[in-house]
């Protein structure tokens, strides 16, 4: 274990499978995180000491370059769904990457990852999207040879998308959905981890989008998850002005309680998002140039919807005992 790996934001959903996968590679793993202490689930990862979670805020120059020394290689996982406080899109997507890749180059670190997103884009009409890419050219500004990593919506076990809705088919008839028609292609966690992984060894660099065997509409996604966790509920097309009006009215209700009430739908810019297909681009380089066949959704999503089941882990029992005679 004479290889180092700092991984910002290596406990987060995409960031805890790249830290698991890079302890079976023989690497030493340093998580950093805010909160070391709610990320000690890492530990068990790799032997004893192997990973490591660390305090760090992407935010601050120093607390980067401290949990970066002698470090053989960095992966930046650090990104934001909602803002919220001081951790606003442009801190840390833009100036967060540009914060570690500059701490990389002056380190000496010749290896690193950023994990960004399919539909960044520096004249993007969403806050997320714009800062994604100002983020790459930032990385890509101190370290040229950086990889970059575009992924569609990702699915696994601690996702916030099927996880939700899944959740929220439990509690009543209708599910709402802001697009119905958007396209996405669902990559599993795990495929990416193994692209991140590609980087760290040095095996590959460059700017790659990754995105699962299938494209689906929002509202086929919808329609695979019910199905996985067997309700039948209606599925509602929110349009767009409507969106609008909806993300306005709670974005402005969170801003006046100062945060006590959270936004329970979707913000503004998640509206914008939604306007636009977020599936691989033609021509671009994905899995197949890494070597790696991605996973299918309906091969992964009921190893951890089941839980969602009217009958929850014990569905499959009850359907086998309905062919029992008595």
């Amino acid at each position: 274990m004479s290889k180092l790996v700092t991984i910002y934001g290596g406990s987060g959903f995409v960031g805890r499978y790249i830290a698991r996968r890079m302890a079976k590679e023989g690497w030493r793993v340093r998580v950093a995180v805010r909160r070391p202490n709610e990320a000690m689930f890492v530990k068990p990862y790799g032997t004893v000491g192997q990973v490591e979670p660390v305090l760090c805020n992407i935010r601050d120059d120093a607390s980067v370059a401290a949990v970066m020394q002698g470090a053989d290689a960095v992966v930046n996982c650090v990104g934001l769904l909602t803002q919220n406080g001081k951790n606003k899109f442009d801190a840390v997507q833009a100036e967060g990457a540009g914060r570690v890749a500059r701490a990389a180059a002056a380190a000496g670190i010749d290896t690193m990852v950023q994990i960004s997103a399919i539909g960044a884009d520096a004249d993007a009409a969403s806050d997320y999207a714009r800062t994604k890419a100002l983020g790459e050219a930032n990385v890509l500004e101190h370290m040229p040879n950086a990889m970059i990593l575009r992924p569609s919506i990702v699915f696994g076990a601690e996702d916030q998308f099927f996880n939700r809705f899944a959740s929220m088919s439990r509690v009543g008839p209708v599910l709402p959905a802001i697009g119905a028609d958007t396209k996405f292609q669902p990559v599993y966690v795990d495929d990416v981890a193994a692209a991140a992984v590609k980087g760290v060894l040095g095996e590959a660099h460059g700017v790659y989008e990754l995105g699962g065997p299938d494209v689906n509409t929002f509202r086929e996604l919808l329609q695979e998850m019910l199905h996985v966790v067997q309700r039948r509920r209606l599925i509602l097309n929110i349009p767009f002005p409507i969106a609008r009006l909806m993300a306005f009215g709670f974005d402005v209700l969170e801003m006046a309680t100062l945060g006590l009430i959270k936004n329970p739908a979707a913000t503004r810019d998640q509206v914008k998002n939604l306007r636009l297909d977020n599936v691989v681009s033609e021509g671009a380089k994905g899995f197949a140039d890494l070597g790696i066949v991605p996973t299918a959704l309906e091969a992964v999503l009921p190893d951890y919807l089941y839980r969602f089941r009217p009958s929850g882990q014990y569905a499959a029992i009850k359907d086998s005992a309905k062919n029992l005679r008595a």
